[in-house]
């Protein structure tokens, strides 16, 4: 835990009582080695009844929390901000360092033998954290689509399915995304797209679908009446919206693996991990050893 506190700052109850709630839920989640954002968090209060579902509750949420952090109240690692971050070349101290570092990371890939070839896409960035323990755990590509992806990026992820089907594999995209006009149509625009760039491949939307909603009840949003795409959203599902955000990452990541594993042949993917530790044996040789190599 890192709880520093750089001023003096007195709170009232209702505030103590909220600060102890989230530092109480931040832990329930740290025991299961998952990180929050503020937009997470705040659903956490907010499925929990604890606040109510509107936007002057999650700017106060927000203050408070800040506050809080300032005052040595919470872990300053426990909320994070997935799209501000320092990125920095790799180094190494000496040979050696660099070589252990090579057996740390050695990793055969485990889909080169596999006749299906998925990929994990979510709508927003915030949330790449949520997928990435799950997607890297499973040695499955991810990517955040920032809204409707960029053409750019689509015609890339078309050539990319198409060298996966010329090596015989059926490429799979795994969409994940918020239940809302514009949302819920970023599905369809991928399946359209590359339709276009490479003749059309599965694109299984695993969240936020209709019968989560029912199942696990997510706070909702009034949906966006500006969006061009409202009218047929209401006339399907209401005036109710609801963001990939209030779904419980722990969900999220169930999702994540079990429709990973449905694509998965498991004789196969074990016949790559034995491979993998036969190498890692050579490696961990040249470990011991490399100041005589």
């Amino acid at each position: 835990m890192t709880k520093i506190p750089y001023i003096k700052k007195r709170f009232g109850a209702n505030s103590l009582h909220l600060i102890a709630t989230a530092d109480s839920i931040i832990e329930e989640y740290a025991a299961e080695d998952l990180e929050l954002t503020l937009r997470q968090l705040y659903y956490q209060f907010v499925s929990r009844d604890l606040i109510a579902n509107k936007q002057s509750e999650y700017k106060r949420l927000g203050n408070i929390i800040s506050e809080a952090r300032l005052a040595g109240l919470i872990d300053w690692e426990a909320i994070v901000d997935r799209t501000r971050n320092l990125k920095e070349n790799y180094h190494n101290t000496d040979p050696g360092d660099a070589v252990r570092d090579s057996l740390d990371c050695f990793r055969l890939n485990r889909w080169d033998n596999q006749p299906f070839r998925p990929e994990v896409w979510i709508e927003k960035e915030a949330l790449v954290g949520v997928i990435a323990k799950i997607c890297q755990k499973l040695d499955v590509p991810y990517f955040a689509c920032k809204g409707y992806t960029s053409q750019s990026e689509m015609w890339r992820a078309g050539q990319r399915m198409l060298r996966y089907d010329r090596n015989g594999q059926t490429p799979v995209i795994i969409h994940l995304g918020d239940h809302d006009p514009s949302g819920m149509d970023m599905t369809r625009d991928i399946t359209d797209r590359l339709d276009l760039f490479m003749g059309g491949l599965e694109v299984k939307r695993i969240a936020l679908n209709y019968n989560q909603i029912e199942e696990h009840n997510p706070p909702p949003n009034p949906a966006k009446l500006t969006d061009t795409r409202a009218g047929k959203y209401i006339a399907q599902y209401g005036a109710s919206s609801w963001e990939l955000d209030a779904l419980e990452p722990r969900i999220i990541s169930k999702l994540i693996k079990n429709t990973v594993k449905s694509f998965t042949d498991q004789d196969l993917m074990n016949e790559t991990l034995d491979k993998e530790e036969e190498y890692r044996t050579v490696l961990e040789n040249v470990v011991d050893n490399w100041e005589t190599l």
